[in-house]
């Protein structure tokens, strides 16, 4: 192993592991000390800097060699749509979500799931693991798979890690939620997005527009299109 890639593996070690410690065994001891505001200040700049790490180490990895060709139809087809569905399920996360830090769900217990959480009740995590696997499609080099891998892996522990969280907070509440609720997303319920799928188009078209004008790597249906 070169010394660009160890550096991207140690970086991404340091984001996942900080992220994980920082959320669970030590928030509660931190924010004791430094207050919520303190802690989220730390929280931000410990991210900053080991995300900030791994995209540098990333960009002085070679991109070959590739397990397969991620350009072809069929890996950057599936990609497209996986990308495309992270995009719808990521905005309806923003709305009524309880497995979000701060959120009261006292009285969970009483509500039956609608909209995305007939889906999963981790809208959000499954978004960011999502975007990894469908970034290992296109894309499978040695850099990407420890990128994109790491951030499939801190999005599934990090939903456990939720499960976990609030069943200690909320007992009876949030257990209740996990019953009525699946923690992978159900592919038959997708069409409960509605609206969400309006708003993703428009979304991802942009940002895979902007995945080559920034990047200059081309993303979604850009690369059929010759952009």
């Amino acid at each position: 192993m070169d010394f660009a890639t160890l550096s991207l593996v140690l970086g991404m070690a340091a984001f996942v592991g900080t992220h994980m410690l920082l959320s669970h065994p030590l928030r509660g001891s931190m924010v004791r000390r430094f207050g919520e505001q303190g802690f989220l200040g730390i929280y931000s700049l410990i991210a900053l800097g080991t995300f900030s790490w791994t995209v540098v180490a990333f960009g002085k990895v070679s991109p070959t060699p590739q397990l397969w060709d991620g350009q072809a139809p069929l890996p950057w087809a599936i990609a497209c749509a996986l990308t495309l569905v992270a995009a719808a399920l990521f905005l309806a996360s923003l709305m009524g979500n309880p497995a979000l830090a701060g959120t009261d769900v006292s009285g969970l217990s009483t509500r039956l799931p609608h909209g995305v959480f007939k889906i999963t009740r981790h809208p959000m995590m499954s978004a960011f693991w999502l975007w990894g696997v469908a970034h290992i499609l296109v894309a499978p080099s040695a850099r990407t798979i420890v990128l994109a891998g790491g951030v499939v892996a801190l999005a599934v522990i990090g939903s456990r890690g939720q499960d976990a969280k609030k069943l200690a907070l909320y007992g009876q509440d949030w257990r209740m939620w996990m019953k009525r609720t699946p923690f992978w997303p159900k592919l038959s319920e997708f069409g409960r997005l509605g609206l969400f799928w309006v708003g993703a188009v428009p979304i991802w078209l942009l940002l895979t527009w902007l995945h080559l004008k920034l990047a200059l790597i081309p993303a979604g249906i850009w690369l059929w299109l010759g952009f």
